[in-house]
């Protein structure tokens, strides 16, 4: 009978462990777990904070009880392995203070990821800084705001797990200040995607620093120095900066690591170490699109990986094909989503990229309830390629950004998003979906039937001399303008065309590119040189909003 040690429960080790029990009636399957719950809900955590999770009970997946109930698995809360000697296939357990020795015949690792904490002064003696990365930790958190009521919090880190917990800690009716070190707020995002993010954050009363750290904590963690030496009061501070492997244990055994610490394994997830795998936050990962290494702590991959390597380990071949790193977000009343590269990442790699930005109605614009949806296609200019996509909106925004990250696994390109079908009834999208507008406009870009300025691009273009031509209606130029710019509506363009002189380049916008799309065909065929500002006013204004004249 084989034995088989999991270290490590939640995402990757319990669907591993139920997987391995389907395959294997009769192993004997142990999971040691250093903490007090095998398997929870880790990104509902922030939520119990504001009270949407109200008891705290939901938060517990499985017990160890129902786990032996259901798949007879042997699992040991608060048992923690300190040494793995492969010799001998023998783990060291300590369990309240005394060590016990059990024998293997694998291993699955799945030790997580640990929050990183940078290096400040004061932190030692801060009493009220903390992280969230399980439900003891939540526990803390919970113990200080029943506890001591916190009027004023401190966010440091606007990843996706910091804007979750600055929302949450908002409803609960605390003041938050959220500072991160990046020029915008959700660095996974480019810059005017997560510009929306960032004005949301503010419209809701959160205080957004950004391009500073935290250097400093005084009084007990009470006040927080930045690097230009601002300091803020607060009463509870969450360290959300990232994490990074938990891989001291594989190290110790001499298993070999890669990027940042993470634990090395081949496509079956074996480490360097004969019977011995890992899978989780832990390991290093191929990033499916670029084929680089790559760490991506996310639930989905995780659980991927857990049932993965049950089958190798029960002799069903299955390969680590890597992954894509697909995340989402709500922050308040937004949502804001990606999947795959982002426009930076495509460039720091090097590669070809074009991208493009449409504003489109979450379902049929005439049914009620419609709403925006950005959408942002990264892809080669070349091959129609899809690097990836990033989407913000109110409500459907998931859905466009899962069918882009499905099209990438299938290696599909922006030729095949038109081609694309998709359910339609009014109340639930629209016969032309965003998906499929995305990809009109790439397939414009690579056909050469329109030529793109970005948002980024405009004023050195403008300084070329270049002209900017708003297509907008007179009506629409009362929620601002561009400064310079000539506005003829679309409608009356052709009959207008004299207006313009034909040696002049131009640069069209509307609110959303698409009218200023029509109008580029009509201006092209009439002999202008005009290039078209992908995303138009609507994107301009969300992240250079001080460039515009306000009526």
């Amino acid at each position: 009978m084989a034995k088989i040690v999991i270290i490590g429960g939640v995402a990757g080790g319990m669907s591993a462990a139920t997987r391995l029990r389907r395959l294997k009636e009769d192993a004997d399957i142990i999971i040691f777990e250093k903490g007090p719950y095998v398997s929870f809900a880790n990104c509902g955590l922030p939520y119990y904070v504001s009270g949407e999770i109200s008891e705290r009970d939901k938060l517990i997946v499985q017990t160890p009880e129902a786990l032996y109930d259901r798949f007879r698995l042997d699992v040991r809360a608060e048992h923690e392995v300190t040494s793995i000697n492969p010799d001998s296939k023998t783990v060291t357990v300590k369990h309240h203070g005394e060590f016990l020795t059990e024998a293997y015949d694998q291993i699955i690792l799945s030790p997580g990821a640990r929050a990183f904490i940078p290096p400040i002064a004061g932190l030692k003696e801060a009493d009220n800084v903390y992280t969230l990365r399980n439900v003891p930790d939540l526990d803390k958190i919970m113990m200080r705001i029943d506890g001591m009521n916190p009027k004023e919090a401190v966010v440091i880190g606007a990843g996706f797990i910091g804007i979750e917990m600055a929302e949450n800690l908002k409803h609960r009716g605390i003041d938050v200040t959220l500072i991160e070190k990046a020029p915008h707020v959700l660095p996974p995002l480019d810059e005017e995607m997560a510009a929306f993010v960032q004005n949301e954050l503010k419209e809701q009363g959160v205080t957004v620093i950004t391009s500073q750290s935290a250097v400093a904590f005084k009084d007990a963690g009470k006040r927080v120095v930045l690097e230009d030496g601002t300091e803020f009061t607060t009463d509870l501070t969450i360290m959300s900066v990232g994490v990074q492997p938990e891989s001291t244990l594989a190290e110790q055994a001499g298993i070999e690591l890669g990027l940042h610490g993470g634990i090395l394994v081949d496509e079956t997830y074996q480490t360097s170490v004969k019977d011995i795998y890992a899978v989780g936050d832990a390991i290093v990962v191929k990033n499916q699109i670029t084929g680089e290494d790559a760490l991506i702590a996310l639930a989905s991959p995780a659980n991927r990986q857990g049932r993965q390597v049950a089958d190798n380990i029960a002799g069903i071949k299955r390969s680590n094909k890597g992954s894509i790193g697909t995340a989402i977000v709500r922050a308040f009343g937004l949502t804001a989503a990606s999947t795959g590269l982002s426009e930076r990442q495509v460039k720091m790699a090097g590669l070809d990229v074009a991208s493009v930005h449409t504003l489109s109605k979450d379902h049929a614009g005439y049914y009620p309830g419609a709403t925006d949806i950005t959408l942002k296609l990264v892809f080669d200019p070349s091959s129609g390629k899809i690097y990836g996509a990033q989407a913000v909106g109110v409500k459907g925004v998931d859905k466009r950004i899962d069918i882009i990250a499905t099209a990438i696994k299938g290696e599909l390109t922006v030729h095949d998003l038109p081609e694309l079908e998709f359910t339609y009834a009014p109340p639930f999208g629209s016969a032309k979906d965003p998906v499929n507008m995305a990809g009109y406009a790439a397939l414009n870009i690579i056909e050469g039937m329109s030529d793109q300025v970005q948002w980024h691009q405009l004023n050195e273009e403008l300084a070329k001399g270049a002209v900017l031509l708003d297509v907008r209606s007179e009506a629409e130029l009362k929620d601002g303008y561009f400064p310079d710019s000539i506005n003829i509506p679309l409608n009356d363009l052709r009959d207008r065309l004299s207006e313009l002189d034909i040696n002049q380049p131009y640069i069209i916008s509307c609110r959303s590119g698409q009218r200023s799309y029509i109008g580029e065909r009509i201006m092209k065929q009439a002999g202008f040189k005009v290039k078209n500002l992908d995303g138009a006013y609507a994107l301009y204004q969300t992240v250079k909003p001080e460039e515009l004249v306000n009526v």
